[in-house]
């Protein structure tokens, strides 16, 4: 893939801050799950969806189905009810990575935003036709608030791997 001309050449990630923002980021979300708020973003989502696009080959569908699990024996759901959600958002992700990596963090939340919908609304469909409960509406805004952290979190996940900008002896590039 050709580099968009004015981006920074980055570092390739280290797996363990992979494995670290994972774990961190399912551990926000039992948090977030502990406070049962329903409008709150899904923090795990975001961290998957971001190494899907960034790192596909290290960070996949397989790994968000065993974190949806993770999430759906703590929150006592349906059992694969995140994990399908997951697996969807998970799939659509490696599916437009290359064309996400072409915009820029702000531009890349507009067109995450259908994502996070999409796999809101297999969460909701699965828990109406499961449990017959209807979402609440306050619901309705955790798609988009994830979107909406979508800038700040890829900055933060992007941090460590940025070049520094003048070489030195030990940076060579």
């Amino acid at each position: 893939m050709i580099m968009p001309a004015g981006r920074q050449l980055l570092l390739p990630a280290n797996p363990r801050f992979i494995a670290f923002t994972l774990i961190l980021g399912l551990l926000l979300n039992m948090l977030l799950g502990l406070a049962g708020w329903n409008w709150l973003p899904d923090v795990l989502a975001i961290v998957v969806v971001f190494w899907n696009v960034y790192q596909p080959r290290r960070v996949g569908v397989v790994l968000a189905f065993v974190l949806g699990l993770a999430l759906d024996v703590h929150e006592s759901a349906l059992l694969g009810q995140n994990a399908l959600s997951y697996v969807v958002l998970s799939s659509i992700a490696l599916a437009v990575q290359r064309r996400l990596q072409w915009f820029p963090l702000r531009e890349q939340a507009l067109q995450i935003v259908p994502l996070f919908v999409l796999a809101a609304l297999v969460e909701w469909v699965t828990r109406l036709v499961v449990q017959d409960a209807w979402p609440h509406w306050s619901q309705l805004l955790a798609p988009f608030m994830q979107a909406a952290l979508w800038p700040l979190v890829g900055a933060l996940l992007l941090a460590p791997q940025r070049r520094a900008f003048a070489p030195d002896n030990i940076r060579p590039l």
